[in-house]
């Protein structure tokens, strides 16, 4: 027999390995879900017309009314319907079907609440059809396609302004900077936070799963989208898992994550130490003046304004401004040169010298813009001052954050309404987005102008303290100041009995099987802070994520039969 070269044996070795992983890879995509995965990306999209057609589409493909609610082993947590009939109660209670413009809120109302419904029964019925390591494979693709549109648009970022380190690009009057966590908005192309949630739950999934390159992925995706909330949120949720619940490869694998956010801070992106620490200081030392980039001047000329609030080109153009006036007066008789600024450096010959551009300096931070919406909403201030006793003062410093403010008002409330504790002032009448969007303000999405619908409660606090953060200067703008809050939401809209539904009924549904659950539990962690941060369940978004994680977790670990 003729003896084969080892070169050759080498290549068909090579050859047959590219075959398997190409064989693999194909196998991997067919197996998944992918039904479940386009639903998915669509869903997660911010246009709520985008958002019922992937819900038409999943019943279309897999109709199935079945929702399995019961007292006593319901297959759906039974926390929905339970909102849905406390907002009627109140409905009929207090009288507000006497008005048409809230009818036509409490039915916008339901509506997101149904398609809640809708969405959780489609991704339980998801993980009760499929293989758990189906629903592995489409979660994977699912991380995976939004990290890699969150990497392509900042790659995009890069080559628009040819800046790799976008963090510290201070072109464009700051447009990116430390802003930049705002344009990586992922596969739903709604705010950043949704964004950075994601990836929190795809580090610790991957982590417990021990699938450490996706994990990284996600962590640096999540560093990405700059969010300071969120990372402090899943540094806690590591801290614990890092003592409670790991090995010795995923303490490393902790302890790497860590210092990313470590290098991230003090390297990448440093200004955002500044910034936590001025608004630590605007929130809690009521004393500590504003910044004096952020105080915007009207109707002054530029050679009268201090430079600290000049753009480079005024700058400049005051300077020379300034040294025209002194040669034009110096020439008429019996008229002395205007003395120039001591921080103006002159040559010998009398002459400005102008000194090289720091462009960390004052003049050269982010310079305040009024939007058509902030417009509006400051126009919208002036039309009831009475109401707006915070906005219209946009000046002053408040001695908490606007979350700490936000519950101190329905505390407020309750005080002076004690008999709606328990189901609350009703949906749409304090806290939630609903109550934003059928504002027709376009705060939280459109909405007919014919049919807005404003009630005082929520008109004279939270919409109140919403425009006196978000309708002045852009220093404000922040998560923490943000009224938006699933728990203020329960406890305001639908008082004692909303919050219990919400522990019994959605947070135990889960909760239950704690004892055997793996990645579930860091997730659920994290979820629970972040309910602290925004309205959730209306935006439908990442609580779908949430669930279908619990869900395929309990099927794994408890193994439960379909519609037990």
């Amino acid at each position: 027999m003729l003896a084969i070269p080892d070169i050759y044996k080498r290549r068909n070795r090579h050859y047959c390995m590219m075959l398997s992983k190409a064989g693999n890879i194909r196998g991997y995509l067919k197996s998944a879900d992918w039904l479940l995965l386009i639903f998915l990306l669509l869903f997660f999209n911010v246009k709520l017309v985008i958002k019922l057609a992937a819900v038409l589409l999943m019943y279309a493909f897999r109709f199935n009314l079945k929702h399995g609610f019961a007292l006593r082993q319901s297959r759906l947590p039974l926390f929905y319907p339970a909102v849905i009939a406390i907002a009627l109660i109140n409905w009929l209670a207090y009288g507000l079907f006497k008005n048409s413009h809230y009818n036509t809120t409490l039915l916008t109302g339901i509506f997101f609440w149904v398609l809640c419904i809708l969405a959780c029964h489609q991704v339980k019925l998801s993980v009760e059809r499929n293989e758990p390591a189906v629903v592995h494979r489409t979660i994977f693709l699912f991380f995976i396609i939004n990290a890699a549109v969150s990497i392509l648009v900042y790659a995009l970022l890069v080559c628009k302004t040819g800046a790799i380190n976008l963090y510290l690009y201070q072109g464009e009057f700051q447009k990116y900077f430390i802003s930049t966590g705002d344009h990586i908005k992922g596969i739903s192309f709604d705010t950043s936070s949704t964004n950075a949630l994601i990836n929190a739950f795809g580090v610790v999934y991957f982590l417990t799963r021990k699938q450490y390159v996706p994990m990284l992925v996600c962590m640096l995706v999540l560093l990405l989208t700059g969010s300071n909330m969120m990372n402090l949120l899943l540094s806690f949720t590591l801290l614990l898992v890092f003592v409670f619940r790991s090995n010795r490869n995923q303490k490393s694998m902790m302890a790497v994550c860590m210092l990313l956010v470590v290098v991230f801070l003090l390297k990448v992106s440093p200004q955002n130490n500044r910034y936590l620490a001025e608004a630590y200081q605007r929130s809690f030392d009521p004393g500590h003046p504003l910044p004096s980039q952020w105080v915007i001047k009207k109707d002054t000329p530029v050679t009268e304004k201090p430079d600290s609030v000049l753009s480079a080109g005024e700058l400049r153009y005051k300077r020379a401004q300034l040294y025209f006036d002194s040669i034009k007066l110096s020439t008429l008789p019996g008229q002395q040169a205007v003395k120039l600024p001591e921080n103006i450096p002159v040559t010998k010959e009398g002459k400005i010298e102008l000194p090289a551009v720091n462009i960390h300096s004052a003049p050269y931070q982010h310079v305040q813009s009024t939007t058509p919406l902030k417009q509006q909403l400051k126009e919208f201030v002036h039309t009831d001052t009475a109401a707006f006793v915070l906005a219209k003062d946009s000046g002053q410093v408040s001695k908490w954050p606007g979350k700490v403010l936000a519950m101190q008002q329905i505390y407020g409330y309750y005080k002076a309404n004690p008999f709606k504790i328990i189901t609350g002032a009703g949906m749409g009448n304090f806290s939630s987005k609903l109550a934003f969007r059928v504002s027709a303000l376009k705060i939280a999405g459109g909405y007919p102008q014919s049919l807005a619908y404003i009630n005082p409660a929520f008109e004279r606090n939270h919409l109140d303290l919403y425009l006196y953060y978000f309708a002045s200067y852009d220093g404000k703008h922040s998560v923490i100041n943000s009224p938006n809050s699933v728990y203020g939401q329960l406890w305001a809209e639908y008082g004692i009995a909303g919050i219990a539904a919400f522990v019994l009924l959605y947070c135990w549904f889960f909760a239950k099987y704690f004892r055997r659950l793996t990645y579930a539990l860091p997730v659920m962690l994290i979820m629970c802070g972040a309910f602290a941060m925004e309205y959730w369940f209306e935006q439908l978004s990442v609580v779908v994520l949430f669930e279908l994680l619990l869900f395929l977790n309990i099927k794994e670990t408890v193994s439960y039969k379909p519609h037990d």
